[in-house]
Parts: C-alpha cells; structure tokens; sequence
C-alpha cells in the first residue's frame, strides 16, 4: 500500500481518493432515557446497596439566603430532624414542600453549600418540561426503607 494513503480500518472497505464513503445504515434511535444511563458508569450492587433510601416529610422549606437555585428543607427521617440543601428552587414554592413526602439518600455525607450544612439528598428527575420530586405512591411511615 501506498504509505501516503490511508491504513483502511478493521471492518470497513478502503475508500478511493475522491469516491464517497458508503452510507452506514443509520442507527434507530434511542429512548432519552437509555441514552442518559449510557453517560456514568455500571456499579455493582454492593455498591448501590450501601445507600441508604428512605422516606422523609419535610418540616420547613425556606430559600437559601446566599443562592437563587437552592432551598433549605428541614426533614424527619424516623424520629431524627435534620437539614438537606436542594437545587429545586424555582421548581417549587417552599410553602407547597411543607408535610409532603420525598425520597433521599440518607447516608451521604454531610456537605457545606454556600454556607449551609446539607445532610442527605433529594432524588428527583428531570426533563425538558421541568423537576419532578420522587415520592411514595401513598403515604408511608417517616424513615421508612426504599427496597
């Protein structure tokens, strides 16, 4: 071969100098959702069973006086209150936060943002229409396990 031409490469016909390549089928299109897995890798279960989920009601939600995207929430998690920073303010009004149920990760550990102690995390989905709170389908006892 020519060493100024290129190497054809493994599984593709070698293309002539001005010829167009052929067309490779077009791949059929992903769900959104499958495509956003792809972007972070496997853990194993070991791993994704050492969070703790559980069931909390929030107490209080005010917004964080050093941030526009986050508010405060005050939760319960069995009989323990405690403080979590969440990134949903101007998703949710504080007021309508207040008595309802959210699913967190329990066991993360504790973080400063912006100046206030965040001692677990909300989970919560998003799409181009806007943030959704993961919650029970029915009300459950505060701290209860997500299995």
């Amino acid at each position: 071969m020519n060493p100024s031409s290129p190497e054809p490469v493994a599984d593709q016909p070698a293309v002539s100098p001005g010829a167009e390549a052929p067309k490779a089928a077009a791949p059929e299109a992903a769900p959104a959702a499958a495509a956003a897995s792809d972007t972070k890798p496997l853990v194993s279960y070991d791993l994704f069973a050492q969070l703790d989920l559980r069931v909390a009601r929030v107490l209080e939600a005010r917004e964080h006086p050093n941030a526009n995207k986050l508010l405060l929430l005050q939760i319960k998690v069995g009989d323990l209150e405690k403080q979590i920073v969440a990134g949903i303010r101007g998703h949710y009004e504080p007021a309508a936060l207040v008595g309802r149920q959210i699913v967190i990760v329990n066991n993360l550990s504790p973080a400063v943002i912006r100046g206030e102690e965040s001692n677990g995390m909300l989970l919560a989905a998003s799409d181009d229409s806007g943030v959704v709170l993961l919650q029970p389908e029915r009300e459950l006892a505060d701290g209860a396990g997500i299995k």
